[in-house]
């Protein structure tokens, strides 16, 4: 093949190697040293180094111990609290933490090629994403740009049956919730790469919510690293 060739559709793809490492830490471990992170960061006894340049991590592998996917509300940001450092997690940021494709493909990448057998989705209180879908329901106005709408769209199915069903602040706080559960069952049954780690027992996929008001991450299932098999 020459340097500039396209590979037509119908060759075979090479398998994504590196699926599985030993020494990583299992779902359950990984889990708990995120909530012993954010109570750190919570009681204001975030650890210094956690914030420091470390030029080893240039020429040393990836080994994040988890993923997070979360939204890109600059009042969340996922390793302040979790209070973890350089290389600790592999984080994807999008407007209401939405599953879209190029961020299935940047989670089945971090599963596959460093080892990482948690993935957390992690929503926030008083998201702006939610909130713009929750009013577009309610008033039949969506905005004007369809790069938002692309946005409140994803979310919209998942809280529409939500909306006028409570006081505003409890209509917000469910549909945040019932969107983070619609983007981790999104990632667990829409990629084959995702769901057949699940199955094997490698990864586990969770659901959370950080509060604004407290700091607070609230994860909303245990674990699981089981599910149906799929039929492709």
């Amino acid at each position: 093949m020459s340097l500039g060739a396209v590979p037509v559709k119908g060759t075979m793809e090479a398998p994504l190697p590196n699926d599985w490492d030993p020494d990583a830490l299992t779902p359950e471990h990984a889990l708990h040293r995120l909530l012993e992170g954010n109570q750190r960061f919570r009681e204001g006894k975030g650890t210094h180094s956690a914030r420091e340049w470390n030029a080893n991590l240039a020429g040393s592998p990836q080994r994040p111990f988890a993923i997070v996917l979360g939204c890109s509300d600059s009042r969340t940001p996922v390793e302040i609290l979790f209070d973890q450092g350089f290389g600790d997690l592999f984080v994807v940021r999008i407007a209401g933490n939405i599953v879209a494709p190029s961020v299935v493909g940047s989670i089945e990448f971090a599963a596959s090629q460093f080892g990482s057998r948690l993935v957390v989705v992690m929503g926030h209180t008083r998201c702006g994403a939610v909130a713009a879908t929750v009013q577009a329901i309610e008033t039949g106005l969506g905005s004007e740009s369809s790069h938002i709408r692309a946005i409140t769209d994803r979310i919209a199915p998942h809280v529409h049956e939500l909306v006028d069903l409570g006081s505003p602040e409890s209509v917000m706080r469910r549909a945040v919730r019932a969107n983070v559960r619609a983007s981790a069952d999104h990632l667990r049954h829409g990629s084959r790469i995702i769901e057949e780690l699940i199955i094997s027992g490698r990864l586990a996929v969770v659901g959370a919510v950080y509060d604004l008001e407290t700091g607070a991450v609230d994860f909303l299932e245990q674990i699981s690293t089981s599910t149906t098999a799929p039929e492709w």
